[in-house]
């Protein structure tokens, strides 16, 4: 009866889908820490401006490729690039392309990219995206 009463309690951990139900562990408080706004800057790697101002522009390229319906091949075309490097841009690995290059990408899918520069009150400024 033991062996039965054993095998129920080890299947009750298991969902239907055979993965561990993880609920059943102990509960322990989940330690998290207030975020500066940026992700780069978070982790500590370097340029972390530079690092948000590229995945904001990835994610518009994405948002523009996805919307027309284009395949990467098509978006390669219009884009100048091979399609393994959309491919790259449309999973957020844009760190082969400058700020510079993935603002001639939003020209070329028809978009106008403005740049202002303003004073600011803080000791650093910093960069923006706004769609």
């Amino acid at each position: 009866m033991d062996l039965i009463r054993q095998r129920l309690m080890e299947a009750e951990r298991f969902t239907k889908k055979g993965k561990i139900d993880v609920t059943t562990k102990v509960k322990r408080p989940v330690k998290a820490e207030s975020s500066s706004g940026n992700v780069f800057a978070d982790l500590g790697l370097p340029h972390p401006e530079q690092e948000l101002l590229k995945a904001k522009l990835t994610m518009q390229i994405y948002r523009l490729v996805k919307k027309r319906g284009l395949t990467q091949t098509e978006a390669g075309g219009i884009l100048g690039i091979k399609q393994p490097h959309v491919s790259a841009l449309m999973r957020n690995r844009a760190g082969a392309f400058s700020v510079e290059r993935l603002m001639d990408f939003l020209t070329a899918l028809g978009q106008n990219v403005e740049i202002i520069v303003k004073p600011t009150r803080k000791e650093h400024g910093s960069v923006s995206v706004l769609v």
